[in-house]
C-alpha cells in the first residue's frame, strides 16, 4: 500500500520528522551503521515488525552488513526470548535471501559448550566490574545467563562487546517495563564507552519508532546511571 496515496498528510509530517528532522538534528547524529543498527535493535524489541522489513532494506544500502544484522538479531532471543523475536529472524532470512545473500552467513562463534560459562562470566565482568566473576554462582538462573545470554552470544565476533551493549539498551528501551535493567545496562555501556551523550543520541534517534514515553523513560534512566 501506498501511504503516500491514502494518507499524504501524515506521511508528509512523519516522513519529515523521522528521515530529516531527528536524523539532522545538531548534535543528535550517529553514523548510518550505528544509526541502523540501533533503529533495528529498538524496532525487535518494540514488535514493529512491518517497519523492521522496510527499514533492514535501507541498513543494508546505508552499509550495515549483513553478519551485523544477524548477529544483533540472534542476541534478541535473550532479552525478548524466542516467542517475540523469532518473526524477526524470518522476515531477515526473508529479506537477505531476496538481495542475494547466501544463507548461512560465515561463522561467529568462538566459545564451546564446555567454556561458554567461563567466557560468559568474563564477559559480565568486563562490562560490570570484577564482582560478576562469580555472580554465577547464586543460583540456576545466574548461571544461565552467563552461560547462555553472554556465553553464547555476547562472546561472538561480528559485532564488538561495545556494539552488544548498545543493542541491549535498545532492546530493553523499546519494550519498556524493564527500567531496572534498562539502568543497569546504561551503566554498562558507560563503563565500556558508550557514554550518556552518546546514549541520548541513541535514544533520539530511535525515538521516532518507540514513542516518546519509552524514549522519556530511558533518558531518565540514563540520568540515573551517570549518577
Amino acid at each position: 500500500m501506498d501511504y503516500r496515496k491514502t494518507d499524504p498528510e501524515f506521511m508528509e509530517r512523519v516522513s519529515h520528522f523521522a528521515y530529516d528532522e531527528v536524523v539532522n538534528e545538531p548534535g543528535q547524529g550517529l553514523d548510518a551503521p550505528t544509526r541502523y543498527l540501533a533503529i533495528l535493535a529498538a524496532l525487535i524489541g518494540c514488535q514493529g515488525a512491518d517497519m523492521y522489513r522496510e527499514t533492514l532494506s535501507a541498513a543494508l544500502d546505508a552499509g550495515l552488513t549483513p553478519v551485523a544484522v544477524k548477529e544483533m538479531v540472534y542476541q534478541s532471543v535473550d532479552y525478548l526470548g524466542m516467542g517475540r523475536m523469532w518473526p524477526f529472524l524470518k522476515i531477515t532470512n526473508e529479506v537477505m535471501t531476496e538481495r542475494g545473500i547466501s544463507l548461512p552467513l560465515e561463522s561467529q562463534a568462538v566459545t564451546t559448550m564446555e567454556d561458554r560459562l567461563e567466557k560468559g562470566a568474563k564477559a559480565q565482568a568486563e562490562i560490570f566490574g570484577d564482582h560478576m566473576k562469580e555472580a554465577w554462582k547464586a543460583g540456576h538462573i545466574n548461571r544461565w545467563l552467563a552461560a547462555n545470554c553472554f556465553g553464547d552470544y555476547y562472546t561472538r565476533t561480528g559485532l564488538t562487546l561495545v556494539q552488544r551493549e548498545m543493542i541491549t539498551f535498545c532492546f530493553l528501551a523499546a519494550q519498556g517495563g524493564c527500567e531496572p535493567q534498562l539502568t543497569s545496562h546504561a551503566k554498562g555501556n558507560m563503563n565500556l564507552g558508550n557514554d550518556r551523550e552518546f546514549l541520548v543520541k541513541v535514544v533520539s534517534q530511535c525515538l521516532p519508532y518507540i514513542g516518546y514515553p519509552r524514549s522519556l523513560n530511558a533518558v531518565a534512566c540514563i540520568n540515573k546511571a551517570a549518577e
